[in-house]
Parts: structure tokens; C-alpha cells; sequence
């Protein structure tokens, strides 16, 4: 939750850990008139799931659709949505991650990239954003690259 998160932890960078918490509260309070999307980019220990979680967490007591999920588990529900559909009945799996008001997308950049993982994150974010459905992703990507 947004009380446990500890500014004493990132000393060394305090100054983002304190406007990653000011983001992530805004976030979190203005979610139901803004729709919007964050992006947490930064390395192992900085808090960007401990955030992502806080806002979750206050999403969900709201009453909102919220799914956590790491982009390698995304990735893998849309191919076997795409490669089982095929050979009799199946549960679509990926559906959820269309249809939610918040989708939280962790450790984005972990994942194996060809043409199909692009397509899929591509589509995904892409559906998202018409829809006007609310994303935040987690990267330990540097920000060049992000």
C-alpha cells in the first residue's frame, strides 16, 4: 500500500522516489476522471512494483477491473489464444487483458522479442488506448531505451 511505501529505502534517490510516489498517488486519486497511463522505468529496487501494487490496491477498492501481470504471462496467453484456438474447445485467456479498466504490465523488456511478442504488446496497447483504458507498465529498462 501507499503506507508501507518507505521514502528511507532510496537515499540515494530520493528526489524519484519522491515524485515516482507524488505520480503514483495522483495516479491512484484522479484514476476514475483521467484514464491516464504511467510508465515506471528504472532499475531492480526502486520501488516501481511496490507502486504499482499501491495504485492496484486503490483501484480495486474503488470497484474498478484491475489484472497484474508480468509481460511474460501476457505474451504466453496471447499465443495460446492464438495457437490453441484452433484444436477444439479452449478458454481464451487473454481477453482480460483487453477488456480491464487497469492492466499493470511488469518487467516489460524481459521478454523473448520477435515479430509476434511485438504484434501482440503492439495490439495490446494499441486496443487499450482506443478503448480509453487505463495501462501502467514497469520496466527495468533504461529510459534510452524505454
Amino acid at each position: 500500500s501507499f503506507d508501507n511505501f518507505s521514502l528511507e529505502y532510496y537515499a540515494d534517490s530520493r528526489p524519484y522516489a519522491e515524485k515516482a510516489l507524488r505520480d503514483a498517488l495522483a495516479f491512484s486519486e484522479d484514476f476514475e476522471e483521467t484514464r491516464a497511463n504511467l510508465l515506471f522505468v528504472g532499475g531492480t529496487g526502486l520501488g516501481k512494483t511496490h507502486l504499482s501494487t499501491a495504485i492496484a490496491r486503490t483501484v480495486l477498492e474503488r470497484g474498478y477491473d484491475v489484472v497484474y501481470e508480468t509481460i511474460q504471462n501476457v505474451l504466453s496467453d496471447f499465443e495460446y489464444d492464438r495457437f490453441k484456438s484452433g484444436y477444439g474447445p479452449y478458454e481464451p485467456r487473454a481477453e482480460k487483458y483487453l477488456e480491464c479498466d487497469l492492466l499493470i504490465i511488469d518487467d516489460l523488456g524481459t521478454e523473448f522479442v520477435n515479430s509476434f511478442t511485438v504484434s501482440c504488446l503492439y495490439n495490446l496497447l494499441n486496443t487499450r488506448q482506443n478503448r480509453g483504458l487505463s495501462t501502467i507498465i514497469s520496466t527495468n529498462l533504461s529510459k534510452d531505451v524505454a
